[in-house]
């Protein structure tokens, strides 16, 4: 995915398809985490995460992200992280038993659509997003990932928030 797809200014206003470069990232990689519990992990990654990378001399290119590794059910496996100008070296302790590790945004075929709301309407938009996918001819795959453009304040009304839905095809 080049960065001008990941890291867009303007929302993608309907179902975009585009060929993309994988993205080197440090993430923090969790499995069989509760819906619940997805606050509290974004927190203390994001918390930790960007003054180690800072440490670390690494330039973050774009918002935070979360993939999913596997369809979602009463839990879900996923990486949480940040987009790198270039890729981590070596793991990066972050405090509170959590550590940063390289990884990589997919490349290859990616469908791409902007939701703006609260968190609490992303299955819905998703849900909206895989028929439109489907509708359009194509075949969604794994992984997918959100990128939260707009980071959150606790001012702020959810329903400014955007989040970008990606999707990789097979």
């Amino acid at each position: 995915m080049s960065e001008s797809s990941f890291n867009r200014s303007e929302p993608f206003s309907e179902l975009t398809v585009f060929e993309a470069d994988a993205i080197p990232t440090a993430v923090v990689e969790a499995r069989n985490v509760p819906a619940q519990d997805l606050p509290s992990l974004f927190d203390r990654t994001f918390t930790g995460l960007l003054p180690a990378l800072q440490e670390a001399q690494k330039e973050v290119v774009a918002p935070a992200f979360a993939l999913y590794t596997r369809q979602p059910s009463d839990t879900v496996d996923l990486e949480v992280g940040l987009p790198l100008t270039s890729g981590l070296t070596r793991a990066l302790p972050l405090g509170g038993g959590l550590i940063a590790i390289p990884s990589q945004l997919p490349g290859g075929s990616i469908a791409a659509l902007t939701y703006t709301g609260g968190y609490d309407g992303l299955a819905e938009a998703w849900a909206a997003f895989l028929n439109a996918i489907v509708g359009s001819g194509h075949h969604p795959g794994l992984p997918f990932f959100e990128v939260y453009v707009t980071e959150p304040r606790p001012d702020m009304d959810p329903a400014e928030l955007r989040t970008d839905l990606f999707l990789t095809l097979s």
